[in-house]
């Protein structure tokens, strides 16, 4: 068994109370505490927040929140990792193996793919896993643009054909796994630790950051339910 740390902070920018916007009656983080509930992994289901009515909400849904974040860790520039690494400190935790860190907007995570991530990590004995899918169109063959004009990123690709270019993949911005003793020696300028392993998610996700991302998220959570 392991550790699920959900990082929820009040503070998001682009679409205000983000992590506790309803969806389907039910404010996103609730949907993930209970994904996470359900895959039965956890000891227990720690939320990392700043925020009165998040750990409220939290707590509804059968999360601890036995502390209240710092500000200092609670602006949009501080990485993951030290929440985490803060939150592992006040609960005592470091003699766990593994934590999982789990986004409060990865709502389209499934439980089966969170215990397969795991018997990887644990299988391979690595220090971290990140889930990923692969760009539906392939950066090599990307644009970038000056003053109003277009150019290739990469002109020697621009007459390759796309089945020919290697395959890239981006990081879901769903979930993550640790092993706790490489995560407590992670610095800023290195921040993926040595023996790090990928999961593919092959169904739906999306990182919730803009107004326009919820909207996707809405509309693909009711035709999932349709489905």
């Amino acid at each position: 068994m392991t550790i699920c740390i959900i990082p929820a902070r009040a503070g998001s920018t682009r679409i205000k109370n983000k992590n506790i916007k309803i969806l389907n009656g039910e404010p996103l983080i609730g949907h993930v505490i209970k994904i996470a509930k359900s895959s039965q992994l956890f000891d227990r289901i720690v939320v990392s927040t700043d925020g009165e009515r998040i750990a409220e909400i939290a707590k509804e849904y059968g999360a601890e929140v036995p502390f209240f974040r710092n500000k200092k860790l609670s602006d949009n520039s501080t990485a993951s990792y030290k929440v985490i690494v803060d939150c592992i400190k006040k609960i005592k935790s470091e003699k766990t193996s593994y934590h999982f860190c789990i986004y409060p907007t990865a709502i389209f995570i499934d439980k089966n793919d969170l215990k397969k991530a795991y018997n990887k990590i644990l299988k391979l004995k690595y220090n971290f896993l990140c889930p990923v899918q692969k760009f539906t169109s392939n950066p090599l063959r990307s644009f970038k643009i000056k003053k109003g004009s277009i150019y290739y990123n990469w002109p020697k690709y621009q007459m390759t054909a796309s089945q020919d270019l290697e395959d890239f993949y981006h990081d879901t911005g769903s979930f993550y796994i640790y092993k706790t003793r490489a995560l407590l020696k992670l610095r800023d300028h290195k921040i993926l630790p040595p023996k790090s392993t990928f999961y593919i998610l092959k169904k739906f996700t999306i990182d919730i950051n803009t107004p326009e991302d919820l909207k996707i998220a809405k509309k693909n959570f009711k035709n999932l339910r349709k489905n």
